[in-house]
């Protein structure tokens, strides 16, 4: 997952743009950027941050930017901002989303002989250069926007820095928030609304799916209108927004709430105390402790000067010393206590086996689980919000393929949380896991949680819908 933030004023911006970008840094896990506009140009700077802080690597580079527009970019994928030369003229670009069909998009261009990509490692074209292709094929940046995104399968939400202002574009399915928002002599564009408030910007108002506006420092002039489709992730709000953010105008940690409480309606089970595996767990483990009239702890107190979200390295062997090292463990809560965690998801499971192996060490006396959502049993094909190579990552697909005995399975079974094969996928993970009690919360629950209609959210992740 990516998160963008751009900004046009009367005055120098470069402040505004460095901590509105900083504060998508929970999203991205390789690269940063921002790119500013003055009278003299373009000004870019990217870093590799896998091993550093957003704010850190670019504390130096702010004293060199200077200008009234801006955008910047946190990403888990290519680098980012690009500066491209079009017939359209200059312009920078971000983007955030995935491209299926990246190969076919690239080898359509290639009949056109005069276009050309650098080339990323592993023989990839990086997407967002494609995407400025797609856009400089039209007669402006509005319909070239509107031409790359109808071309792209997958999703693809835009900012695009000219000397006209900066254009902002909302997936055609709107699967990624994007969010304008205004202060006396500013406007601005987030993917994350927590960027707002302590820049001083009022939120003005949520684009809609396909949607294209302008924005300058004074207007946000609408270019193209949203769509009535809606298909935004249910997992921003379960897992990977922001505690502080809202989405369609409804706040991340209150839908966590609602999600523990409808976990806890659920159970009858007797335990000593509530716990969220931190920090995207807290929120559902305290809407559970509530509900349920159970004290809430902290079994675990997270370190967090210095470790990132554990999901966010490449490779699996740091993923678990991230997940390892960031939780140190409390004796004296854990000791013969029965613990009942609340976690966001199990995604791989990888990490949280060693998590509750550590709990036992410790002396817990029972362990159980239950994840704010349902199990992941389709690989996500619209987002990067897991680093996921094969279908084997999941947990569930594991699972699946050890009771199947092979890969190519109906999973819609698997998916149904009332059959026998749910419920042996379920007991298997519990296994692995050495859980005494494993229960995953139910997608209508999850829905009700969010608060709109399904056919609003994409939960492609959990039950393979994916409506056209």
């Amino acid at each position: 997952m990516s998160g963008f933030f751009g900004v046009a004023s009367k005055s120098d911006c470069v402040s505004d743009l460095f901590y509105g970008t900083d504060y998508h840094s929970h999203l991205g896990t390789k690269r940063g950027g921002m790119c500013m506009l003055n009278s003299a140009g373009y000004t870019r700077f990217i870093h590799n941050i896998e091993n550093s802080q957003f704010r850190s690597k670019f504390e130096d580079d702010i004293s060199k930017m200077h200008g009234t527009r801006g955008i910047g970019i946190i990403s888990d994928y290519e680098d980012q901002p690009l500066i491209i030369r079009s017939h359209l003229g200059i312009y920078s670009i971000v983007t955030v989303g995935v491209t299926q069909n990246a190969d076919e998009l690239a080898k359509e261009a290639f009949g056109k002989r005069s276009i050309h990509f650098s080339e990323m490692t592993g023989g990839q074209i990086n997407p967002t250069e494609l995407t400025a292709a797609l856009i400089s094929q039209e007669a402006s940046f509005a319909d070239g926007i509107a031409h790359a995104q109808d071309a792209i399968e997958g999703s693809c939400s835009i900012l695009l820095l000219t000397e006209e202002g900066i254009y902002a574009a909302r997936d055609k399915l709107g699967r990624t928030p994007v969010v304008t928002g205004r202060k006396d002599g500013a406007c601005a564009v987030t993917l994350e609304t927590c960027a707002f408030p302590n820049l001083g910007y009022q939120i003005e108002r949520y684009l809609g799916p396909g949607e294209i506006v302008k924005l300058t420092a004074e207007t946000i002039e609408q270019l193209r209108p949203g769509r009535r489709k809606m298909q935004i992730c249910a997992f921003l709000w379960v897992y990977y927004g922001f505690p502080a953010s809202c989405y369609e105008q409804i706040n991340v940690e209150a839908v966590r709430y609602r999600c523990g409480a409808a976990l806890a309606a659920n159970d009858d089970l007797e335990v000593d105390l509530v716990a969220g595996i931190p920090d995207s767990g807290t929120a559902h483990a305290i809407g559970y402790a509530d509900a349920a009239a159970v004290p809430y702890h902290r079994p675990f107190v997270k370190y967090t000067p210095t470790w990132p979200r554990s999901f966010m390295p490449q490779d699996q062997e740091t993923r678990d010393l991230v997940g390892r090292m960031k939780l140190i463990p409390i004796r004296e809560i854990i000791k013969g206590k029965r613990l009942l965690f609340c976690e966001d998801s199990i995604v791989r499971g990888t990490q949280l086996r060693g998590t509750i192996q550590r709990l036992y060490d410790f002396g817990a006396r029972e362990v159980h689980m239950r994840p704010a959502c349902p199990p992941l049993v389709y690989n996500c094909k619209f987002l990067n919000f897991s680093r996921s190579r094969s279908q084997l990552d999941l947990a569930a697909r594991r699972a699946i393929e050890q009771i199947e005995g092979q890969t190519d399975v109906d999973l819609a079974q698997y998916a149904d949380p009332d059959s026998k094969k749910h419920r042996a996928m379920v007991e298997n993970i519990r296994k692995a896991l050495n859980l005494t009690t494993l229960r995953y919360q139910k997608l209508a629950d999850l829905v009700a949680a969010i608060g709109l209609p399904k056919e609003k959210l994409c939960t492609y992740c959990w039950d393979g819908a994916c409506p056209q």
